[in-house]
């Protein structure tokens, strides 16, 4: 058995030579969580977050009238974008069920959040977020790293694609951080072609009701009170700096971590961890991120509610740290970094950028 080697810059953990993998951690795990308590309802946090969804709403529309007709208005519109996102982040607690016991109060929320306040389709945002939980950075199976202008595996950077997708592809490390500004309007299209197309979509009728009161409403609030110019570019803003925000929360959460080779398997507590990354920081990030920067928590434990998992961080390290498995954080500067340099070398044609260890570890045994 030989050492598996982690991507440099990784994290703080830069070698380690894993126990064979023991089915039962997870239910270890588990079991010390839960008699925490920390997977608990927190129901006065939720509702604390759920009453003041519409009151930011409220008084982004108050200040949208009180600026008028002045440029002023795209900083509104960098407001707005702020708020929109803090708002996607409630809809994702909400689709994981940390805020509610009823499965159906938490559907609810999460159709009223993301159709009604974001003009997003929470059918399409599950199905996809689940195959992603269900297998991070897996190849042909993470929706995550199958995106049609950034190429996150040697296998996609081969294909063949029109000009100029390959010359972006050769340098999609400059410009991965700048194509983010465009993840807004993508999330939007992405909803809409997916509620108006054939494949199948829970509480259709509610879902094409909800997104078309949101968009086209948005749209019709804009240009009735702005000129077109000045209207344009505050959805030009809005959107931009939604997406970017979205991009920039998620970005660090697995990407530039192993990927795991198509027919390869794991155990949970692994396939969890160690493609996932944490982002190290105070209370001031957390409410930034969303608490995504716990991601290796989230992804262990989807149901937790948001404000235990900086509690239970420490607790997950140390039984990580106990058995072997790489456990990753950086700062969240050093993540971008990462994210950057390994995309890039993807770009390139690198073969194999950032192998897996457990991987390397099956082939040397």
């Amino acid at each position: 058995m030989t050492t598996a080697n982690l991507p440099q810059g990784a994290g703080a953990v830069r070698s380690i030579v894993p126990r064979p993998e023991r089915p039962n951690d997870y239910t270890q795990l588990a079991a010390e969580i839960r008699g925490s308590g920390l997977l608990r309802r927190r129901y006065g946090y939720y509702w604390t977050k759920l009453i003041a969804v519409p009151l930011a709403y409220a008084g982004c529309f108050v200040l949208f009238l009180w600026v008028g007709n002045s440029w002023w208005q795209l900083a509104v519109a960098a407001v707005v974008a702020f708020v929109f996102t803090q708002t996607a982040f409630l809809g994702h607690d909400a689709a994981h069920r940390q805020i509610f016991r009823s499965g159906r109060w938490n559907d609810w929320i999460s159709l009223i959040l993301g159709g009604l306040f974001i003009g997003m389709s929470y059918g399409w945002w599950q199905h996809k977020h689940t195959r992603h939980h269900a297998n991070p950075n897996r190849e042909g199976y993470d929706p995550d790293i199958e995106l049609p202008v950034i190429s996150f595996t040697p296998e996609q950077a081969r294909r063949r694609r029109p000009w100029p997708l390959p010359w972006v592809l050769s340098h999609q490390g400059t410009f991965f951080f700048p194509i983010l500004f465009l993840e807004g309007i993508s999330l939007h299209a992405s909803s809409v072609r997916r509620v108006f197309g054939r494949e199948p979509v829970a509480r259709r009728p509610v879902e094409i009701v909800f997104l078309m009161v949101r968009l086209l409403g948005y749209l019709g609030i804009l240009f009735l009170m702005l000129p077109p110019g000045k209207a344009g570019a505050f959805l030009g803003i809005q959107l931009g700096l939604f997406g970017f925000y979205m991009g920039m929360s998620f970005a660090p959460n697995h990407k530039g971590m192993p990927l795991v080779p198509k027919n390869m398997r794991l155990d949970f507590l692994r396939r969890q961890v160690m493609m996932s990354r944490n982002i190290r920081g105070s209370w001031i990030l957390d409410f930034a991120m969303g608490g995504l920067n716990y991601q290796i928590e989230h992804h262990l434990f989807p149901s937790m509610p948001r404000p235990h998992l900086r509690r239970a961080a420490p607790m997950v390290r140390d039984y990580c740290v106990a058995r072997d498995v790489p456990y990753i954080e950086t700062g969240l500067l050093q993540s971008y970094g990462i994210v950057l340099r390994y995309i890039n070398r993807v770009g390139l044609g690198e073969k194999d950028p950032f192998a897996c260890p457990m991987l390397e570890r099956r082939q040397s045994i």
